[in-house]
C-alpha cells in the first residue's frame, strides 16, 4: 500500500471512529423484547418503560438500569393492535399510543391513560382511553400518493396530545404532520398544527418517534440515523422554533426515543439480524457540536 493510500486509509478509519461517538450504547436489549415501538424514562424511579408493537402482547415492561426486566405489567381491557409509542407526563401517569397505522385503514386509533399509582401492580386497567381521529383523512385507505395517517411519534404536554404523523405515500417527500389531541376521555377530532419536512430518503427519514425534553424547552423527531431538534417554541407552537437536523452517523431500525434529562437522549432500535437490539444514550451538545 502506497503512502497516499495509507494516508487515505488511516483518514477514513478516524472518520469511521468518530461517527461512532454521536451516540453510545447503554446496554442490550432483553431478548423477549424483539419489537421494541417506544420508551420513556421515569426519573423518580430510574427505570425505562418500554413496550412492542402489533402482533405482541397487552403488556408494558420497565427495565432497569442494566437492561434487566424489572417488571411485566398487563394492561386490561385493551388489544395491543399496533401500540407504537409510550410516554408520561409530569404526574407520572403513562400512556400507550395504540395510532400504529401502516395502510391507513385504521377507524380505532386510541391512547391509553394508566393512573402512575397503578404502574407497581402486575395488571392494571386504564384510566380511560381517548379515541380520536384525523378530519383530513376521507377515504379508508386514501391513494397511495396520500398515505399519511400512520404515526409512531407522540408526547404529552400541558394535558394535550402531540402526534407525528408517519409518511408512507408514494413518492415520499419527509412531510410529517403535527396533530393536537386533548387528553380527555371520550372521541376526538385531531387538530392539524402544521407539517415539516424531514428529507425525500424514507429509509432514514420516515418519523418513528418524538419526545419533549423534562425542562419543556426542546422537543426532537426521531428518523433511522437521524434526529430533529426542535429549540426557542413558544407554548405548542414547536414547528416555528428553531430547527436542526442531527446526525448520529449510526443506521439501524430506530423505533424510540426520550429524554433522560433536559440535555440527554436515550434512543432504543430493533434488533434486524445481527444490527441493534440497543439502548443508547447521546448528549444533545454532541449531536449538535459533531457532523
Amino acid at each position: 500500500m502506497g503512502n497516499y493510500l495509507k494516508y487515505s486509509f488511516f483518514l477514513l478509519l478516524i472518520s469511521c471512529i468518530t461517527k461512532e461517538d454521536n451516540i453510545t450504547k447503554v446496554f442490550e436489549l432483553p431478548k423477549k423484547l424483539k419489537e421494541i415501538s417506544g420508551i420513556t424514562y421515569d426519573s423518580k424511579a430510574d427505570i425505562i418503560w418500554t413496550l412492542e408493537d402489533s402482533g405482541n402482547e397487552n403488556k408494558i415492561y420497565a427495565l432497569d438500569k442494566n437492561g434487566q426486566i424489572e417488571r411485566t405489567i398487563t394492561v386490561n381491557q385493551t388489544d395491543n393492535i399496533d401500540w407504537e409509542d409510550i410516554t408520561l407526563d409530569t404526574k407520572g401517569d403513562l400512556y400507550i399510543g395504540d395510532f400504529g397505522n401502516n395502510d391507513n385503514t385504521r377507524t380505532d386509533l386510541c391512547i391509553y391513560k394508566l393512573n402512575a399509582s397503578e404502574l407497581t401492580s402486575e395488571q392494571v386497567n386504564p384510566d380511560y382511553k381517548v379515541l380520536f381521529y384525523y378530519p383530513e383523512q376521507t377515504d379508508f385507505p386514501p391513494k397511495k400518493k396520500a398515505l399519511f395517517y400512520d404515526c409512531e411519534a407522540f408526547f404529552e404536554f400541558k394535558n394535550n396530545f402531540y402526534l407525528f404523523t408517519k409518511n408512507r405515500s408514494k413518492g415520499f417527500d419527509g412531510t410529517t404532520f403535527l396533530y393536537k389531541i386533548p387528553n380527555a376521555p371520550g372521541t376526538h377530532k385531531a387538530t392539524l398544527m402544521g407539517s415539516f419536512i424531514t428529507c425525500n430518503d424514507y429509509t432514514t427519514c420516515a418519523i418513528t418517534s418524538a419526545a419533549m425534553s423534562t425542562d419543556e424547552k426542546k422537543i426532537v423527531l426521531l428518523g433511522h440515523s437521524k434526529v430533529w431538534l426542535f429549540e426557542n417554541f413558544v407554548g405548542d407552537d414547536f414547528l416555528k422554533g428553531t430547527a436542526t437536523e442531527l446526525e448520529l452517523n449510526h443506521f439501524s431500525q430506530k423505533e424510540a426515543i426520550c429524554f433522560k434529562d433536559a440535555t440527554t437522549l436515550l434512543i432504543a432500535d430493533e434488533k434486524t439480524k445481527k444490527i441493534g437490539g440497543n439502548v443508547y444514550q447521546s448528549k444533545i451538545a454532541t449531536l449538535k457540536s459533531k457532523p
